[in-house]
C-alpha cells in the first residue's frame, strides 16, 4: 500500500479527494503539504496553473507495531498473519500460523523478547507514548496464564500442608503477577518476589 503520493489538481479540495482514493484512507489519516498553490491565470484560465500537494499517510502507533511484528516475521522466514488492536493504551498484537509457534522460545522467552523490541520501536517513533504493547502467537498467553495458575495453587496447597516456604522458578514480571493474583486472596498463604531481574522469583509462605 502506498504510503505517500504528490497530486496536482486545480484545488486543494479536490486533490484531497483524489489522494482519499488513491491512498484508501480518510482525510484524518493525511498528512496535507502543498509545495505550490494554484493560480487562475489570466481571464481565470489563460495561463493558468494546477497547484501541487503532497500527501503523506499518517502511521498510528498499531500501525507502527503490526509493521514492525510483520518485519520480524519477514526476516524469519515465517509464513503469518498479523492481527492488530488497541483497547484503550494497551496494543494488542495477535500472530496467528502454526509456522510462527517457533518464535515462542523456551517458556515464552522469545516472544517476551519480540514484545519488548515492538514496545522500543513505538516509543522510538514517539518517546512520549503512554502505549503498552502486548504480543502473542497462536493464543499462547492464555494457555500459559492457565498454566501458571493451575501450577500456583498446587504449590499453595503444598505449602498450606507443610508449612514450608517455597520457592517458584525464575519468572518475568507478567508471569509473576499471574500467580501475585491467583493468590491474593488466598487465606493459607502469602506471596512476595525475592531477587532481581532475570533472576527473580516468587516465593510462597504460609501464613502465620
Amino acid at each position: 500500500m502506498k504510503e505517500s503520493i504528490e497530486i496536482r489538481s486545480k484545488s486543494k479540495e479536490d486533490a484531497i479527494s483524489q489522494a482519499i482514493e488513491e491512498l484508501k484512507v480518510s482525510e484524518k489519516d493525511l498528512q496535507i503539504e502543498t509545495v505550490q498553490e494554484p493560480t487562475k491565470g489570466f481571464l481565470g484560465f489563460i495561463g493558468a496553473k494546477e497547484g501541487l500537494y503532497r500527501f503523506k499517510v499518517i502511521k498510528t502507533e498499531s500501525d507502527i507495531a503490526k509493521e514492525f511484528v510483520e518485519n520480524i516475521l519477514k526476516n524469519s522466514n515465517v509464513e503469518a498473519k498479523v492481527n492488530v488492536t488497541q483497547d484503550n493504551n494497551l496494543i494488542k498484537v495477535d500472530i496467528e500460523g502454526k509456522e510462527a509457534a517457533c518464535l515462542i522460545g523456551r517458556r515464552g522467552e522469545t516472544l517476551d523478547s519480540i514484545q519488548f523490541l515492538t514496545g522500543l520501536a513505538l516509543n522510538k517513533i514517539n518517546k512520549d507514548s503512554h502505549m503498552r504493547v502486548l504480543v502473542d502467537i497462536e493464543n499462547y498467553r492464555s494457555k500459559r496464564e492457565e498454566s501458571l495458575i493451575r501450577y500456583a495453587n498446587k504449590a499453595a496447597r503444598e505449602v498450606a500442608r507443610t508449612k514450608k516456604i517455597k520457592k517458584l522458578d525464575y519468572m518475568n514480571p507478567y508471569e509473576r503477577r499471574i500467580i501475585h493474583s491467583a493468590l491474593q486472596n488466598d487465606k493459607y498463604v502469602t506471596t512476595y518476589s525475592e531477587g532481581t531481574d532475570p533472576y527473580r522469583r516468587l516465593v510462597i509462605e504460609y501464613k502465620r
